[in-house]
């Protein structure tokens, strides 16, 4: 046999094998971009955001069962599951701290009708049998020890700003929590604090809120109770009058925390890529489905929806689901629907300390969270501009992916470490950038109807909602076929 034949067969070989997949051209559109359609965005969000899934408050059977929904629909898509045990769920545990509805507040030995007249501030255990001592606006010195402090609520310090969201909420905990440390000096037996105008016509929200209690991944060895402290009791204006308070008067408390655990749950589903050197990398697109569940009625509605928050982003990931099925890219697309982020981002927290797949392989997060109300020509960006960017290539795919198919103004002015709301740090793409992963954060932004019953699929701008999906798909799809992984900023560290 001639020397030259397996140098000739080896070059006949090369020449017949296929390509090695590369990176689109620039300018290319991904191939699956039509396959994204209003239609099934429209179906997807109306079921999922629907009465029938009660609001979908974590930790309950109305959460289970939209994300079975979830993985249902995701399985129809044709992607495969990537959760525990072959599964599209990784389940984890949820510990809630709450006061016990054994617990009762009296004054003069009249009961007082708790979250509706008084609201305790924290789960405390407690029990209060102590004279009244009235401080008015004032402070309180060496003659409240041991007495129940009466005072009423200030402003708090730093006013809430006058366009943030909840304003009267956040201005009704953050006067409670700084008129409270500061009485809780003199030591006290318990501080009840007679809610001011701004506070009083947010007590509703404020009181529903302190009922559920807190929130927390589980940990061993503790079961969330609080330490022991004097409990804080927030009163409705007059309610001391009815009951005929007056200086020397007896309040009695026994308070009970009760601490128990349930589970939430992340969907988590994955597209292989195509090529063979890159599928064991991962684009994570990133959505919540819980909301608020039902709760107080607002103008006779209970059932606090969630549509844009975040409904849009959840059935946005179906859609890019489909087109990633349809036409893989060179490397996995990875979708995780966390649970629980309303109450503490508990879900990605858990992913991203426990992720499905290798940490070091998950090569950018793509996060969308609220995609379809406001301008319908605008869509913000966080993550974009230091000092939250951590990843300058992946903004400038976003970019481009943006210029190629969607053409919004984009905002990144919620970038501002200034900006009122602290938008960057309020949804599920936080815990994988503080993992040092590339991440981003689609959006369009707050509005009126944001945590309140009115936020209904009906009022979803499906248009805009089908634009800003199709950009997170362009720009998943550009980094899933890019030749290398975008770089992380360097010295990338959060201002906070």
């Amino acid at each position: 046999m001639s020397r030259a034949f397996p140098a000739a067969a080896a070059l006949l070989l090369a020449a017949c094998a296929p390509a090695a997949p590369s990176a689109p051209s620039p300018g290319a559109l991904p191939p699956a971009l039509e396959a994204v359609t209003r239609e099934e965005l429209r179906r997807d969000l109306f079921a999922l955001a629907g009465d029938s899934m009660r609001g979908r408050l974590a930790g309950t059977l109305d959460e289970m069962r939209a994300s079975a929904w979830v993985a249902e629909r995701a399985r129809e898509a044709g992607l495969e599951p990537a959760g525990d045990d072959g599964t599209y769920f990784q389940f984890f545990p949820v510990r809630r701290v709450r006061l016990a509805a054994t617990s009762r507040v009296e004054v003069n030995g009249r009961p007082l009708r708790l979250w509706e007249e008084a609201a305790v501030a924290a789960p405390v255990d407690a029990v209060v049998d102590a004279p009244l001592l009235f401080v008015g606006r004032g402070g309180a010195g060496e003659e409240a020890r041991g007495r129940v402090v009466v005072a009423d609520l200030l402003p708090p310090a730093t006013l809430p700003h006058p366009d943030i969201s909840l304003r009267e909420w956040r201005y009704a905990v953050s006067a409670v929590r700084e008129r409270a440390a500061a009485l809780a000096k003199a030591g006290p037996a318990a501080i009840v604090l007679v809610a001011d105008p701004p506070t009083e016509s947010a007590f509703e929200k404020a009181a529903h809120g302190y009922e559920h209690g807190r929130y927390l991944l589980d940990q061993p060895g503790t079961d969330g109770r609080p330490a022991a402290e004097p409990p804080v009791i927030l009163l409705r204006r007059g309610v001391l009058e009815r009951a005929g308070a007056e200086p020397g008067g007896r309040f009695t408390a026994r308070l009970a925390s009760e601490s128990f655990t349930y589970p939430s749950v992340n969907v988590v589903a994955r597209v292989p890529g195509r090529d063979p050197a890159l599928r064991g990398e991962h684009v994570l697109f990133s959505a919540h489905q819980d909301h608020d569940g039902v709760r107080y009625p607002v103008n006779g509605d209970s059932i606090w929806n969630g549509a844009d928050d975040n409904a849009t982003t959840s059935v946005a990931l179906l859609a890019i689901g489909r087109a990633f099925a349809r036409a893989p890219g060179r490397r996995s697309a990875l979708f995780v629907w966390h649970g629980a982020e309303e109450r503490g981002l508990l879900g990605s927290r858990w992913h991203a300390e426990r992720p499905v797949v290798p940490r070091e392989s998950i090569v950018a997060v793509l996060n969308g969270d609220m995609l379809g109300r406001n301008h319908p020509d605008t869509a913000a960006l966080l993550g974009a501009v230091p000092p939250h960017r951590n990843s300058a290539a992946l903004v400038e795919m976003a970019r481009e992916a943006n210029a190629r198919v969607s053409r919004f103004v984009i905002d990144t002015s919620w970038d501002d470490p200034a900006h009122p709301e602290f938008w960057y740090f309020r949804s599920d793409h936080l815990p994988y950038a503080r993992a040092g992963i590339p991440a981003l954060f689609f959006t369009t932004l707050l509005h009126p109807d944001y945590h309140t019953p009115e936020d209904e699929a009906e009022r979803i701008d499906l248009d805009k909602l089908l634009r800003v999906t199709r950009w997170m798909y362009a720009t998943g799809w550009a980094v899933a076929s890019a030749d290398r992984r975008p770089a992380v900023d360097p010295g990338f560290r959060l201002e906070r």
